[in-house]
């Protein structure tokens, strides 16, 4: 008897959201993954997934101009309203996640990190 697949989990949307955003080593990318590596809700079980990352986190203005784990953030909030799309190519979801976080206008030095990617909002 076929069963459904599983729910996506925010440790699974964390984990590659910093997968995709992870071109250097990175304290803060590793201390997002490090608090949400056990967190096997599902992914729609979070009533706010923004509000979920800034108490982990902070609001993104303290990211300190860390253009990895502003896009991380991005990613993040993109892959929970569009869970078809965690398999979807790094770039592709990088520009995706840029457009729909930012309306197209990222701030100044994620904008800088997404070109150094080879993303064109």
């Amino acid at each position: 008897m076929p069963t459904e697949p599983q729910p996506i989990t925010v440790s699974e949307i964390v984990h590659r959201a910093v997968e995709i955003c992870e071109t250097s080593t990175s304290d803060s990318l590793d201390e997002l993954l490090a608090r949400f590596e056990d967190d096997d809700r599902p992914i729609t079980a979070v009533e706010d997934v923004e509000e979920m990352l800034d108490m982990a986190l902070g609001p993104p203005e303290f990211d300190d101009l860390d253009a990895e784990v502003t896009m991380a953030r991005a990613v993040i909030l993109y892959l929970a309203h569009r869970r078809d799309e965690l398999d979807e190519d790094r770039i592709e979801l990088l520009r995706l996640a840029a457009r729909a976080e930012f309306s197209g206008h990222p701030p100044a030095h994620v904008e800088a990190w997404l070109n150094e990617q080879g993303v064109s909002v």
